[in-house]
């Protein structure tokens, strides 16, 4: 009875069901199903699972998986500007640039760049502060004053439009903030600040700002590099 024919033919039938499975175990191993479809490529060696952000980013060229033309403007990595020239050292020049930045990052950020462009910046608190750093220049008027929009100690909305009414049009104001506050862009717009930019943006166009606002009254005033 071990030997009849119902032994051969189970045994086929067995057979059978495995090579009906065969195909479903090659296609779990072609799409990335399997138990092992990290290792799983097709006959040309390329990786057929799919992809995950990260993967996706550096196929995007470390852009995070954004598609061409989301990015905001100013954030764009294609296309490095050049470091503008230092200007010719001067011990005896007098500030023209103060920033209200208290972050440590941009602190430090602001004064590497200004040293490496022989550019003097100075930081200050609040407005006493700022104009008696300005009485010390004499008649010469701030260039450039930069804000953190986000420093609550120096009151940024309600100091700018007291300078603005104060300095006149030979000084610029910038001030810098987060991408996503938009309302603090627009009030700041409103009371009188010139430029308002986006962290990263500022930290981009930092040299080209430093260097145009710190070069001598006469050199600043022709058409030098421009914010990006």
């Amino acid at each position: 009875m071990n030997a009849g024919p119902g032994r051969p033919s189970g045994g086929g039938g067995g057979r059978r069901r495995r090579r009906g499975r065969r195909p479903h175990n090659q296609r779990g191993q072609q799409t990335g199903s399997g138990p092992n479809r990290q290792n799983r490529h097709n006959p040309d060696g390329i990786y057929t699972a799919p992809m995950d952000h990260s993967y996706r980013a550096a196929l995007a060229g470390g852009n995070n998986g954004h598609k061409p033309g989301r990015q905001r403007p100013g954030f764009s990595s294609q296309y490095p500007q050049v470091e503008p020239e230092p200007l010719p050292a001067r011990e005896d020049a007098n500030s023209r640039i103060f920033a209200f930045v208290d972050d440590l990052f941009f602190m430090a950020k602001i004064q590497e760049t200004a040293r490496k462009l022989n550019v003097k910046v100075e930081f200050v608190k609040n407005e006493k502060d700022l104009t008696d750093r300005v009485e010390q220049n004499g008649e010469e008027k701030p260039s450039l004053i930069i804000f953190d929009l986000n420093n609550a100690n120096a009151k940024p909305l309600t100091l700018i439009p007291k300078l603005k009414s104060k300095l006149k049009k030979g000084t610029s104001i910038i001030g810098f903030l987060s991408h996503v506050q938009g309302d603090l862009k627009q009030k700041a717009h409103e009371v009188g600040c010139d430029m308002v930019l986006p962290r990263s943006a500022f930290s981009q166009n930092l040299p080209q700002l430093l260097r145009r606002h710190g070069a001598p009254e006469e050199e600043s005033q022709s058409p030098s590099a421009t914010v990006q």
